[in-house]
């Protein structure tokens, strides 16, 4: 078996592509080990040491690792942990009712929900898939008086460059399409 690598904007993150499917739907973002028990792989990542956050995508593995810790002490266990789960024939996902739910409301007035609505569907077609690329995901949280709120997870979390990706990405693009947004602000 054959893991790519590829480094992040997050230099704590790096993205593992194993190859293979990880997730058929939607994300899984685990902040500790606490959080892992309805994944053997993510179970198996939190057992090498220094790993601090395991994300799924739908076809890759973003890992995080302490900050300080040389990825080149992190990256063979990490690679071995990968590598053993599949031959291990695991599911990624053991139970999917015990997948951290996403920990956020959406919060918005109904009288917004045309331009929410809009909002979602330029995250899910523009940024979603950029921010795939990098390792992470950015989901929407809330609007309100011209500001959304949006929250990075994988390697967008915590990620030096989030701030930069959100101000002169994001809040750009959203602006040129929705008029009424004023700002874009990650929840913290």
């Amino acid at each position: 078996m054959f893991i790519q690598t590829e480094s992040t904007p997050n230099p704590e993150t790096v993205k593992f592509l194993p190859g293979k499917t990880v997730m058929e739907f939607g994300v899984a973002d685990y902040r500790d080990v606490s959080e892992a028990s309805s994944s053997p792989l993510a179970q198996r990542l939190f057992g090498v040491d220094g790993v601090e956050g395991v994300f799924f995508g739908y076809d890759f593995v973003s890992v995080t690792k302490r900050e300080g810790l040389p990825w080149d002490h992190a990256k063979p266990g990490i690679l071995g942990a990968i590598m053993e789960h599949y031959l291990s024939g695991d599911p990624v996902i053991a139970n999917p009712d015990e997948v951290p739910a996403d920990d956020g409301k959406e919060e918005f007035d109904e009288a917004d929900a045309n331009i929410v609505a809009v909002i979602k569907e330029i995250l899910d077609e523009r940024v979603r898939p950029a921010v795939a690329n990098d390792g992470g995901d950015i989901i929407f949280r809330s609007y309100r008086d011209g500001v959304v709120h949006l929250a990075m997870r994988g390697a967008c979390a915590g990620c030096p460059s989030s701030t930069m990706t959100l101000q002169m990405g994001i809040q750009n693009l959203l602006k040129h399409f929705i008029p009424e947004i004023v700002e874009v602000r990650p929840v913290e």
